[in-house]
């Protein structure tokens, strides 16, 4: 909790670009660095719904953002010189894995292309003092196994969305040892998180928003593998990852450089029909209807991460259980979809995650 607490206090006055500031992880991060004195500038794509949680904050009055691709390298380096940032936060992505099957190019084109053009611009730009550069639990080569997998553990994939991911952190490994080591009162490191939810997420073929649109449409959530068990976690729970590594790169760079996992205690496991069911739980109503699909695209199963190098290093623990994440998350859409407001709502969570003590 202090620790939290401390690290945001680091933020204030800071000039902090965040690649991604659109999507779902990158407003909740624009928001809350903002909430605590942050001079936020993002770069990203213009949000791809009209009910982007990014929009519904109205971020682009309260944060310097910037329209962009990040595998344009001319026009994020030209950002990069404007701002000068203090510290930066690599987050923009294609972030779906069925979507990674119909674009494998845009793809790998994206997540590991854009990730070096970002590399590059920390590179070439000295007022970087911390990169937080984030990738995904699925840049390890799953062999489904019931444990967790280590930071040292085998980096690989087997669907596009995976493959890229795993080459990212490869790519940030190599500037890592040729380029960040020697560079002095600087720090970076990759951080790893697994499935997240919470409110404002609107993406395609996510359990959470299938569930919302269909309870809100008074039809039943149809669920694809529902025996498939995920580490499901809040949003604000890795987050709060981020900023703590964030914080203690600035700090002391050399206590916190090298890859990060970020995720909820092992046991702290369910299936995909836990999660609907317990969304049915919380809206007040709601069925399910199973119905595999035909084109079999593979889908890891099982995934788990070991996150005790973060509990013992950065003194980082998630808040929330299963039972209090679905709560937060469901309540966020059912106050939306009541008329309440997505910044009081979204600010009100902040405040009570920051409260909140270790679970």
């Amino acid at each position: 909790m202090a620790n939290l607490v401390d690290a945001l206090v680091t933020y204030a006055g800071k000039r902090v670009l965040i690649t991604g500031d659109t999507g779902f992880k990158g407003s909740w991060l624009s928001l809350w660095l903002h909430q605590h004195g942050a001079l936020v500038h993002g770069y990203a794509l213009p949000p791809d719904r009209p009910n982007s949680h990014y929009l519904s904050l109205n971020l682009d009055t309260h944060i310097q953002h910037e329209n962009g691709d990040i595998r344009d390298r001319e026009h994020l380096l030209k950002y990069f010189g404007e701002v000068q940032p203090d510290c930066v936060f690599h987050l923009a992505a294609q972030a779906l894995v069925r979507r990674s099957y119909r674009e494998p190019k845009e793809t790998f084109d994206t997540n590991i292309g854009g990730s070096i053009n970002v590399l590059e611009c920390v590179r070439l730009t000295p007022s970087v003092q911390a990169l937080v550069y984030i990738t995904s639990d699925k840049c390890y080569r799953n062999r489904e196994i019931n444990i967790g997998y280590t930071e040292d553990d085998q980096l690989g994939g087997h669907d596009p969305y995976s493959a890229s991911k795993a080459g990212a952190e490869i790519v940030f490994a190599a500037y890592h040892e040729s380029f960040f080591m020697s560079r002095s009162n600087f720090g970076a490191a990759s951080a790893r998180a697994g499935n997240v939810i919470g409110g404002g997420d609107w993406s395609e073929d996510r359990i959470i928003p299938d569930c919302i649109r269909a309870l809100q449409e008074n039809k039943p959530i149809v669920l694809r593998h529902p025996d498939a068990t995920r580490p499901w976690q809040h949003v604000l729970e890795p987050l709060s990852g981020y900023i703590t590594l964030g914080a203690r790169l600035m700090q002391d760079p050399s206590s916190a450089i090298g890859s990060w996992n970020f995720g909820p205690p092992e046991s702290a496991v369910h299936s995909v029909e836990d999660v609907a069911r317990e969304c049915i739980s919380v809206w007040g109503s709601g069925t399910v209807s199973v119905e595999p699909e035909d084109d079999q695209l593979h889908e890891a199963r099982l995934l788990k991460l070991n996150c005790s190098k973060a509990r013992e290093f950065l003194q980082w623990s998630p808040r929330w259980n299963f039972a209090t994440t679905i709560n937060e998350t469901i309540s966020w859409y059912r106050a939306t979809y009541d008329g309440k407001s997505a910044r009081s709502v979204s600010s009100l969570q902040l405040k009570n995650y920051e409260m909140s003590s270790d679970d």
